[in-house]
This record gives C-alpha cells, sequence and structure tokens, in this order.
C-alpha cells in the first residue's frame, strides 16, 4: 500500500502549520507530498516548512478542482490523498492513514477521514463558526480524503466547472459511486480550525447557489439525497425576494398613481413588504438565537439577513444563465473513462444522421454535424463500433426492413464500414427485450464484437440510448439535440455538446492529457 499527498493552497499561512503537523505525524511516510500553488500572484513565498520531499506545482489559478487534478496527476502512488491547506493532521494520522487503507477490496475506491472543528470554549459558536463546523457531517468532503489513483483515472477527476471550494467533492463523489465504486470511512482525524472571516462572509458564500444549478443539471433533482446534502433555505430565499420585489412595485405604482388602482396598489405593497419583513425577521432570528448574541454579532446577523436572500438568489439565476456555457465547456469537463473502452457503440438517428421520423429512403440520409470527424477519431484509436438502433417503423408497419437496410447502407456510405447494425424493428407495446431503454442491442451488439458490455459506450442523444447502456452495465454519453427532454439531461452521467466532443471525451483519459 504506497499513498502521495496532494495538497492545493492559495498561499494561507496555516499551510506552514499543515506541513509541521504532517512531518511530526508517526506512520508510513508518504511517496511524495505535492503542494499545488494556486495563486494567480506568487510574489511571496510560499510559507513551506517542517515536510520532507515536498514538491510544489505551479497551479492555473484556476481553482481548486483544477488544483487536485494537476496533483494526483502527478502522484504516482496507489492511493492519493488529499488535505486542504488549513486543516492540522493529528500525530497518528499516518499511521491511522495506513490502518485504513489496509485490506481494502478493489471495490473501494475512497476513505474520508473525520474532520473535527474546535470551537472557543466559554460561549456558543457565531454563524460563520457554525457554518464550518458543517465540515463535521459532510460527506466525501475534500478537506481529508483519499481515492484509489486508478479510480480518479476512470472517473476522470474533478471537475473543473466547479470554480470554488464548494460541491467539487460532492459532484466527485457522486461519479464514484455510480460507477459502481464503494467509499468508506475511516478512523484518521484532521482538526479544521475556524480562519477568520470579515462580517460579509456569509453573503460571499452564497456563491455557491449557482454551482447548485450545475449540480442539479449533472446529477438530476436528488442529487441532494444522493450526496447526504441538507437542502438548505434558497427556497426561502427565492419567497422573501419575491416578496420584497412586489412589495417594492406595488409602492412605486401607489405613488405614482398608475395601474393596479392605487388603493389597490398600497394593499398588495403592505401585504408583500409584511410577508418580506417576517421572512427576514425569521432568518435573523435563526442566526441569531443559536449564537453568542453580543452586539457585534446581532448587528451582523441582522444587516446581512436582509441582504441575504437577493444574494442568492442573483447567484442562482446566474447559475442557470452560465448553465448552458458550461455544458458545453468540454475541456474543462472531468473526461472519465481512464480505462481504454472496449467498444463504442453508435445510435443512429439524431447521433449519426439527422433524424428524420420513420425514414425509409437513403436521399434523405444527412450526416450530423461532426459525425465524420468523430467515426474517423474512432477507427484512430483503434477501437471497434457498432450502431444500436430502435426502428420501430417496421413494427408500425410504417417501413419494410428492406428500406431500414438502404438507409443503413447510405449511412456506411458516408461514414465507412461500422461495424455490426443491432436493430430492434419492435414496436414499444410488444414487451421485447431489445428496444432501448431495454439493454438487448448493446448486450448484442458486445456479443458481436467480442468484448464485455460493461467496456462498452453507447453515444446517443435520448434518455432511452442512456437507460439502455445502464442497464447493461455500460457507459454512456448524451448528445442533445432539440428532442432531447431537460430530465434526460440532467438524468444523464456524461453530457457532450456534439458528437465529436462525445468521442473526444470518452477517449481523452485512455489517451493521456498533457
Amino acid at each position: 500500500m504506497t499513498f502521495d499527498v496532494v495538497i492545493p493552497t492559495v498561499g494561507r499561512d496555516s499551510l506552514r502549520r499543515l506541513l509541521e503537523a504532517l512531518a511530526a505525524a508517526d506512520g508510513p511516510r508518504p511517496g511524495q507530498v505535492l503542494v499545488v500553488d494556486d495563486r494567480r500572484d506568487r510574489s511571496r513565498a510560499l510559507p513551506l516548512a517542517g515536510a520532507p520531499r515536498v514538491s510544489v506545482l505551479a497551479g492555473r489559478g484556476a481553482g481548486p478542482a483544477a488544483a487536485r487534478n494537476l496533483g494526483w496527476r502527478r502522484a504516482t502512488a496507489e492511493w492519493v490523498a488529499f488535505l486542504d491547506d488549513d486543516v492540522v493532521p493529528g500525530p497518528t494520522w499516518l499511521a491511522d492513514l495506513a490502518r485504513d487503507l489496509e485490506g481494502l477490496g478493489a471495490e473501494v475506491a475512497a476513505s474520508q477521514g473525520r474532520v473535527r472543528v474546535p470551537l472557543p470554549p466559554g460561549r456558543r459558536p457565531t454563524d460563520w463558526e457554525r457554518n464550518v463546523r458543517g465540515l463535521e457531517t459532510a460527506r466525501w468532503a475534500t478537506a481529508d480524503m483519499v481515492y484509489r489513483r486508478s479510480v480518479l483515472e476512470e472517473v476522470g477527476g474533478f471537475d473543473e466547472r466547479f470554480p470554488r471550494a464548494y460541491r467539487e467533492d460532492a459532484d466527485l463523489g457522486l461519479r464514484v459511486v455510480r460507477a459502481g465504486h464503494r467509499i468508506v470511512a475511516g478512523r484518521r482525524v484532521v482538526a479544521h480550525p475556524v480562519r477568520a472571516a470579515g462580517g460579509l462572509v456569509s453573503l460571499r458564500v452564497q456563491a455557491g447557489n449557482a454551482d447548485d444549478v450545475l449540480m442539479g443539471a449533472l446529477h438530476g433533482r436528488g442529487w441532494r439525497t444522493a450526496a447526504g446534502v441538507p437542502r438548505g433555505r434558497r427556497g426561502r430565499h427565492l419567497v422573501v425576494t419575491g416578496l420584497g420585489l412586489v412589495g417594492a412595485g406595488a409602492s412605486l405604482f401607489a405613488r405614482r398613481g398608475g395601474p393596479p388602482t392605487p388603493r389597490r396598489a398600497r394593499w398588495v405593497a403592505g401585504l408583500a413588504g409584511a410577508g418580506w419583513l417576517a421572512g427576514t425577521v425569521e432568518l435573523a432570528l435563526a442566526r441569531i438565537l443559536p449564537g453568542p448574541r453580543t452586539a457585534g454579532e446581532v448587528v451582523r446577523m441582522s444587516v446581512t439577513s436582509v441582504l441575504m436572500p437577493p444574494v442568492a438568489a442573483w447567484y442562482w439565476l446566474a447559475g442557470w444563465v452560465r448553465l448552458r456555457r458550461l455544458h458545453g465547456d468540454s475541456a474543462r469537463a472531468p473526461r472519465g473513462g481512464g480505462r481504454r473502452p472496449g467498444a463504442v457503440l453508435f445510435d443512429r438517428d439524431g447521433t449519426l444522421v439527422v433524424d428524420v421520423p420513420y425514414n425509409g429512403d437513403p436521399g434523405r440520409v444527412a450526416l450530423m454535424p461532426g459525425a465524420r470527424e468523430a467515426v474517423e477519431r474512432v477507427r484512430a484509436a483503434g477501437l471497434p463500433t457498432a450502431v444500436v438502433s430502435n426502428q420501430s417503423g417496421v413494427g408500425r408497419g410504417y417501413l419494410r426492413v428492406e428500406q431500414v437496410e438502404a438507409v443503413n447502407r447510405r449511412v456506411e456510405e458516408l461514414l465507412g464500414p461500422l461495424g455490426p447494425w443491432l436493430v430492434c424493428v419492435h414496436g414499444p407495446g410488444e414487451g421485447c427485450g431489445c428496444r432501448k431503454p431495454a439493454p438487448g442491442l448493446i448486450e448484442a451488439a458486445a456479443w458481436a464484437l467480442g468484448v464485455e458490455a460493461r467496456d462498452c459506450v453507447v453515444i446517443g442523444d435520448i434518455g432511452a440510448d442512456v437507460e439502455a447502456a445502464r442497464a447493461a452495465g455500460a457507459r454512456a454519453v448524451l448528445v442533445p439535440t432539440p428532442v432531447t427532454r431537460v430530465e434526460e439531461v440532467a438524468a444523464a452521467p456524461a453530457v457532450a455538446p456534439d458528437l465529436l466532443s462525445a468521442v473526444e471525451l470518452v477517449l481523452g483519459a485512455s489517451e493521456g492529457r498533457s
């Protein structure tokens, strides 16, 4: 059992304390300690001290997800331990880590350490201190998390579209678990002291609402339950913000005498204003009463409770605005599939060729953008291919099998040989096992190609393609088109903006990264 340690840092003075504690801890030494300097301004020297064999890597200033990716890709050990630069490992942390990893089965991908947040004695914790204390119960927090390097390669590491230390760890954990691996709890402990923060820190952390939008798009509505993340107060924030806007607007109409009538506008303004005030007071009390209730804390909580709902709403809306751009950002998305795929299985209509419903005319075949380049990339990589396609027009009586075969031949005239064609001609009510989302076509394609279904990657444009792959144990990449439903995009394990990007996503990890 070997392990390296990766520590992304923005140059906090706490880094020195971490390295000194790591050097003094009892237990086997890590193969490497990789400190990733993710500062944009490196004019000040890093606070390095006390730890032997520390290697400093220059990050891009692109956030902790990108910094961790740089670190684990430079690591060479079987296991990669991630520590935040503001934690303090206990005196037996290295020995406890070795015991945590000893004897873990191949199905275990990661071990999570325990985080303890020391709080000042003799008084109740402040709002910020309670916020940091949430790390004690957070699932998969990378404050202390150890992953198998091979699993990181398989799933593509951290998603660099998460720009801050928020949700990037939950996203990785969900992808690892959904890939069929286990994450177990360890016994080792790190302390996470509460660092000083300004009076507006509670407003700055609302930026995480934008990341929650991306989480929902990537993992579906149930992502909070799956990742063990509390629901939070965003729904209330949106309601309070809406009431405030309605009240302000109605007051403006009442003063100007425009529609609605001044009396009705005043009534709406009063009702909405009362709701806004009640929501704001409830938020302030919920933050003040558990705390020390000092004059300074009461003032901070009162002021920020007025501002928090609209700030949270703003970031949430900003997350929706940027969502489409992030979905298409294949450069920062994780390139899963570190192991070389055994075969690539393409859907036909909407993926390789433009979807013409029940098409039996070869003359109407038109390639999807990038289809030729995508298929050539797969061929150049030496991977076998097949096509898996539902053609229910035959079962419905709209087409003959000969027409389907003629269209398929035209596709190969345009793209070259694509391997075996696995076609389901049954209608949706016939109860067959081959019609996607059933796994029959994927299993048959894998058998025809002489590979295991779990080693195949299915590329398609609708949820049935993804579900068929999942049912067969294969991987899937969704390439949405105008007919793809929003919930299908949200539920897909991997999404690419076009076919060529999907192929690059499939091939990228197995061919290496810079």
